[in-house]
């Protein structure tokens, strides 16, 4: 049995992949604890774990940002918006997150091994604060695209796929130094932090995400992301994490209409957290897949998602409303996913060989889209409020073309010749 710390920033998106990992940890006979956020404290009992809450400084509700971060809604959706997150939503916390760890495993947890997301920077610190053998073994979860530069593909932050032809790598690599200069103030702000640590940033900090920790488990599959030759060592495709598991709920009365269908299912979600406004992108959907050949399936997320569609104007015929749907159930009837365009939910989309819609904006979801559009499994609508119509002829296309399935279902295949928790487990044996 081994002592694991498993850190998360506190944002849904990356404490669900931490908790699924954790769970399956403490199934393995691990004892597991759980560093973060105070609100998850319920969802990390239920894994079998023990939660400790991040100090003060580095804890906050990401359902309510504009409390502990008054100044970023002054921040376009954009890179002037990733600029202000990467350094006082991510870079501020690092040292309370590092002095957290530090007495974590000085005083009560004593871990061979700590895994965390990429952005749990207290993580990359207490790696560089000593050589391996004199501190644990860390472990970063690639819970999103890898943020290492590379010169076979383009930075994140453009949703660009990887240019052709002569004078490819060039461009990348000029790509590459202009990233670095637009986060030359989040480069030096991020340094600061690292400096209350006693620590210093070997390099680019999207660079130091993926090269620092001792092992890099990146959660997708090689025929989802750019191909790049210049990954470090420590690096390893591990394939996506199984669906979390949720509580049961009744199926909606309406399910029957799902499992005897004789034309497309069209399943439409904003995912389980960024779902607030449903006229971004399941309203949208709703109204343009009107009068097709379809049974549109929204799954809101919410248990008032319907009733807000609803006032949103007359639902059609073709439409069923629910609000927390589970999506491995629903998922086999599919045949198309439209989707705001989260990682996890892609890629349980692809589990299932689901071809996808994407209209995502924010956070990762336009790099997201892009590796959808490139891969072949979809369509990118490019933005994060497609119209009615762009949305209807998107399903169209994927309907259509036979292309989208068949990738989505090589992928499929793909994906099930990898097993994420397996390696996650295999890592931790050999740091035991």
């Amino acid at each position: 049995m081994a002592l694991i710390i498993a850190a998360a920033t506190p944002f849904h998106g990356h404490v669900q992949p931490v908790l699924t990992v954790a769970a399956d940890l403490v199934r393995r006979g691990h004892e597991v604890v759980v560093l973060t956020g105070s609100r998850f404290a319920e969802d990390v009992r239920a894994a079998g774990a023990l939660h400790v809450a991040l100090p003060p400084a580095a804890d906050f509700d990401d359902r309510r940002l504009e409390l502990y971060f008054p100044d970023r809604a002054a921040f376009p959706t954009g890179p002037a918006q990733l600029d202000y997150d990467m350094k006082h939503v991510f870079g501020d916390p690092t040292a309370a997150q590092y002095r957290a760890l530090r007495t974590l495993l000085a005083r009560r947890f004593p871990a061979s091994v700590v895994i965390s997301d990429p952005l749990f920077l207290g993580t990359t610190a207490l790696t560089l604060s000593a050589p391996p053998g004199h501190r644990p073994v860390t472990v970063g979860l690639g819970i999103t695209m890898p943020t290492v530069l590379s010169e076979d593909a383009p930075p994140i932050g453009l949703a660009l796929p990887p240019l052709a032809g002569e004078g490819a790598k060039k461009r990348h690599r000029e790509m590459n130094e202009q990233v670095k200069e637009v986060f030359g103030g989040a480069q030096r702000h991020i340094e600061e932090n690292f400096g209350e640590c006693g620590t210093e940033l070997p390099g680019f900090v999207l660079d130091c995400l993926v090269t620092v920790p001792d092992h890099y488990l990146q959660l997708t599959v090689p025929g989802f992301e750019y191909p790049r030759g210049d990954l470090p060592p420590t690096f390893r495709f591990v394939g996506p994490l199984p669906a979390a598991p949720h509580a049961r709920r009744p199926l909606p009365e309406w399910w029957a209409e799902v499992e005897r269908a004789d034309r497309p299912v069209v399943v439409v979600t904003q995912g389980s957290f960024d779902n607030r406004d449903l006229g971004r992108l399941i309203r949208p959907a709703v109204d343009g897949l009107a009068g097709q050949d379809v049974l549109v399936v929204a799954a809101t997320g919410r248990a008032d998602g319907p009733a807000e569609i609803e006032a949103a104007g007359p639902v059609p015929a073709n439409a069923r409303l629910g609000g927390y749907v589970p999506f491995d159930a629903l998922l086999p009837h599919a045949s198309v996913l439209v989707t705001n365009g989260g990682y996890g939910g892609v890629h349980q989309a692809l589990r299932h060989g689901v071809p996808l819609v994407v209209g995502g904006d924010g956070e990762d979801k336009p790099e997201v889209a892009a590796r959808v559009e490139w891969s072949g499994t979809g369509v990118d609508l490019r933005t994060g409020q497609p119209s009615p119509e762009a949305v209807r002829d998107a399903v169209a296309k994927v309907l259509g073309e036979p292309g989208h399935r068949e990738r989505a279902a090589g992928l499929r295949a793909e994906i099930e010749r990898h097993d994420a928790l397996a390696a996650i487990a295999e890592v931790v044996a050999g740091a035991a």
